[in-house]
């Protein structure tokens, strides 16, 4: 079963660690103001144990690393950011914030904001010498970006500001989608940190040096959740502080662990540790079967090359088949050709010359259902082990033109 579970799984919990793994740790074994290594220099080795073992087992964390997303590009920008922050070089911390907020995520001036607040009020930083460094960054970095975007749109184009247009000032990203007002709280942040999260207010409490580090990252959650579409990946770039304050309290609570009280909590934490990772292990397993347009794109592909190779082998996919699963990267060569044009009607299908169709609906009039690819529908508790399994049911339907007579002749699993 072991064995099983690694040649399904194994390559998408190597990924995600290598992933997470690149973010994290490259950068740290080679620039001695990165996170990692301040982290080690402000509070010992025990502590920098302890929040690499949250950081590998949040799924959430995981997933996203390995995907190239603005948020994580703009994340391992302000994970240096971070570094210089608590080696104390903290106009080089706004410099990095300013960098990310310009190029990659322009809601990261909601990090910038609080934390360049946070520095006056300490008197770590100049006002006027602050304002011109990061003016000056500012301002180089619009030049490169407007310069680098414009010849690759073709018109003349600053990214980020259009996204903060769209999203702030016309306040239209509600169209993709809202949630209430707490639910990075409620929601977001326990699905996403699990063990931590209890354990980074904790940490709060027991380390006074904590509540400077967690109160920008928190100001950044709460000015976030004014706006009504949220996704976990607008507020990543918090998580690491949060895995820091926790860190900080799981290696106290084992330093004292001996105590009576403590080890009551010390077993409280082992605990939260087991079940976090078990819930990444599930939603890791869950995860590698929710993509099955991409499985059947490569079936297909294995199984329906044709005799006639001088035709062209036309593939239309849906839009639910391109967002579980498919990209460009699973296309071939000639003679396959793909098409993802939208809102075609299914009784239109059958005047298309499409020779494959991979799309959710299990008939369509012109086209005869070839096989089928399951996909993750729900977990289910079962009295045996594994206590619980995940439920598949089919997902994406592969089908192929009736007028095709050499198509019809082959040999296909089947729908039913």
């Amino acid at each position: 079963m072991a064995s099983k579970f690694l040649q399904l799984y194994g390559y998408d919990l190597l990924l995600g660690s290598i992933a997470a793994f690149y973010v994290f740790m490259v950068p740290y074994t080679k620039v001695e103001e990165s996170f990692n290594i301040q982290v080690r220099n402000k509070f010992g080795h025990q502590v920098e144990a302890f929040f690499v073992i949250f950081t590998a087992i949040q799924f959430h964390l995981l997933f996203y690393c390995s995907r190239a997303l603005p948020n994580i590009l703009a994340m391992g920008v302000v994970n240096l950011a971070y570094g210089h922050w608590l080696k104390g070089n903290f106009y080089t911390a706004l410099n990095y914030l300013v960098f990310a907020t310009t190029i990659f995520r322009c809601d990261i001036v909601l990090l910038l904001c609080p934390l360049g607040l946070e520095f006056l009020l300490t008197k770590s930083i100049s006002f006027w010498r602050a304002l011109k460094c990061c003016t000056v960054t500012t301002l180089l970095c619009i030049g490169f970006t407007v310069l680098v975007d414009s010849i690759m749109w073709k018109r003349f184009l600053w990214p980020e500001f259009e996204v903060f247009w769209f999203n702030s000032v016309l306040n239209r990203s509600s169209e993709w989608g809202t949630h209430s007002i707490q639910w990075y709280f409620t929601s977001a942040l326990p699905r996403s940190l699990l063990a931590a999260y209890p354990l980074f207010m904790l940490g709060v409490l027991l380390d006074r040096r904590l509540l400077p580090l967690v109160l920008p990252a928190l100001s950044f959650v709460v000015l976030y959740s004014k706006l009504p579409h949220k996704e976990l990946r607008f507020i990543i770039s918090s998580v690491p502080i949060f895995n820091l304050s926790a860190a900080v309290a799981a290696s106290r609570i084992y330093n004292n662990r001996k105590k009576s009280f403590w080890k009551f909590l010390n077993l409280i934490m082992l605990g939260l540790l087991l079940i976090s990772l078990g819930c990444t292990i599930i939603t890791f397993m869950a995860s590698y079967e929710n993509y099955p347009s991409g499985h059947a794109l490569k079936e297909l592909h294995q199984i329906g090359h044709l005799a006639n190779k001088s035709n062209e082998l036309w593939v239309h996919i849906d839009p639910f088949s391109a967002m579980n699963g498919i990209s460009r990267f699973c296309e071939n060569e000639w003679p396959w050709r793909y098409s993802k044009e939208e809102e075609i009607a299914l009784e239109e299908f059958g005047q298309r010359n499409f020779t494959y169709l991979i799309n959710e609906h299990r008939t369509i009039d012109g086209y005869k259902c070839l096989f089928y690819v399951n996909g993750f529908s729900r977990l289910r508790r079962q009295s045996g082990f594994p206590p619980i399994i995940l439920d598949k049911e089919p997902k994406v339907y592969i089908h192929g033109n009736i007028k095709n007579e050499e198509l019809m002749l082959k040999p296909w699993p089947g729908c039913s």
